[in-house]
């Protein structure tokens, strides 16, 4: 039976100052301030980010019809020049016909038979990594998981790991993210786009460096000759052939702009998401000894000893529910914008036009009402038994809808591959105790996570 629709009753949130609104505030501390919204003002909370008025909410019914209407009557907020940069006019920020005929040439290339097609890439690249790894060594946990899923994603994508040009390229990416999330907290979101401040010349000098990279790879699969097939260099069964071959319901085919516009989106959003994700997961695995003696019992009864396979994700049950409650306390990305059109309407009232509207992952998430003891890793909430009732898009961490993440199966996979991989031949004691999150571009530990690797026994 359908819930009853729950009405739409926005109330006044915060005062701001003259211009600048709540962003003073907002950029302190955003995931503190989005909170406090929710538990002082409520489910639908106006506020006012600069001078653009906006809505704020916190019921995952209104989410599920906002996060379903987008492409309908609400539309993509065009927020902040830097991430444009990065992403250009890719399947994320493109609108409308252009969005349509994108997704569909993008969405065949992150297929759950695609996705299974690059498990084994996922498992060796963890085995790779605790080869190297010893009994009482200490690790940098995200350094760690981004060398990995680094290593993933660009064999994914490109067919191999690039060598000596990974670093300078994670290096250019790196500096991209930073000063995204620092214009997505300040007043240079509002300014002009031919202002070039310091930190806009930092990222277009980043951006260049990822483009070269792109133009050599995209122009290697171009000028191979039709029919010879990839061989060592050049493969024929990563994305980025899969994207230059796909073709459009009239047989167009996608630019090579656009697939640099893709493929760097698909980096982006494949590379740091799932390397933030598992750092947080060994984080609360490490303060969850019952959790961990669980993933224990799962990984030696069901693998015997034997590396995972592709065919191992549907039986790791609790290794997904760790990997699913982990992304629930430590959602990556903290936030979704929209814009509403005419016509728009949540909870059986309008919204008016130009209304940018808000919903946070984060806030949701951690909402006492659908999650009990919300900062409590509780892998045991997801179980076929759990005797709570979690509401529809209470969890979102890849967003919904059809504008939804389209490499959420793959990371959901890796993630778990990855963790089944590892956890079988260490554990991973973090320090420290208590570790402070930061909002950036993802919601990341605000200070270096060190982990001692204690080896495990065979079964």
């Amino acid at each position: 039976m359908q819930a009853p629709t729950v009405p739409l009753r926005p109330v006044p949130g915060p005062r701001g100052l003259p211009w600048l609104g709540n962003l003073p505030a907002f950029g302190r501390d955003p995931l503190a301030f989005l909170t406090r919204m929710r538990d002082e003002y409520g489910d639908a909370v106006t506020w006012f980010l600069g001078p653009r008025r906006a809505l704020f909410l916190s019921h995952p019914q209104h989410i599920a019809e906002l996060l379903g209407a987008r492409d309908r009557t609400f539309g993509l907020l065009e927020i902040g020049w830097s991430f444009k940069q990065i992403v250009g006019g890719s399947v994320m920020l493109s609108k409308g016909a252009d969005w349509r005929r994108k997704r569909g040439l993008v969405q065949p290339a992150v297929r759950p038979r695609q996705v299974r097609a690059h498990a084994r890439t996922m498992i060796d690249s963890a085995l790779a990594a605790a080869a190297r790894w010893r009994d009482g060594e200490r690790i940098d946990v995200h350094g760690e998981m981004a060398t990995i899923t680094q290593r993933i994603v660009l064999r994914a994508l490109f067919g191999n790991d690039l060598g000596d040009r990974a670093r300078a390229l994670a290096g250019a990416m790196a500096v991209a993210e930073r000063e995204i999330a620092a214009e997505l907290r300040g007043v240079a979101l509002f300014l002009p786009d031919w202002v070039r401040t310091p930190s806009r010349r930092r990222l277009l000098d980043a951006v260049a460096i990822i483009d070269a990279e792109m133009h050599r790879l995209i122009s290697a699969r171009q000028k191979r000759p039709e029919g010879t097939g990839g061989g060592t260099h050049v493969p024929d069964d990563d994305l980025l052939t899969r994207l230059l071959e796909a073709r459009d319901e009239e047989g167009r085919p996608l630019t090579a702009k656009e697939v640099r516009d893709e493929a760097v989106t698909l980096w982006a959003a494949g590379h740091e998401t799932t390397s933030t994700a598992l750092t947080w997961t060994w984080y609360l695995l490490s303060r969850s000894p019952e959790a961990r003696a669980g993933l224990d019992d799962e990984l030696d009864r069901v693998l015997d000893g034997r590396p995972p396979t592709a065919d191992d994700y549907e039986r790791l049950p609790w290794a997904r529910q760790i990997v699913k409650e982990a992304l629930r306390v430590y959602p990556p990305a903290w936030v979704i914008p929209a814009v509403a059109e005419e016509g728009a309407t949540l909870g059986g009232s309008a919204v008016a036009a130009g209304t940018t509207v808000w919903c946070s992952p984060w806030t949701t998430h951690r909402d006492p009402r659908w999650f009990p003891d919300p900062t409590a890793f509780r892998p045991e909430r997801w179980g076929a038994d759990a005797p709570d009732v979690i509401p529809d898009h209470a969890w979102f961490p890849f967003g919904g809808g059809p504008r939804g993440c389209l490499g959420a199966r793959f990371a959901q996979v890796e993630a778990v591959l990855l963790l089944a991989t590892l956890a079988q031949r260490f554990h991973l004691d973090v320090t420290p105790e208590e570790a402070p999150h930061k909002a950036g571009l993802l919601v990341q530990p605000a200070v270096p996570l060190i982990a001692t690797l204690r080896a495990r026994p065979r079964p």
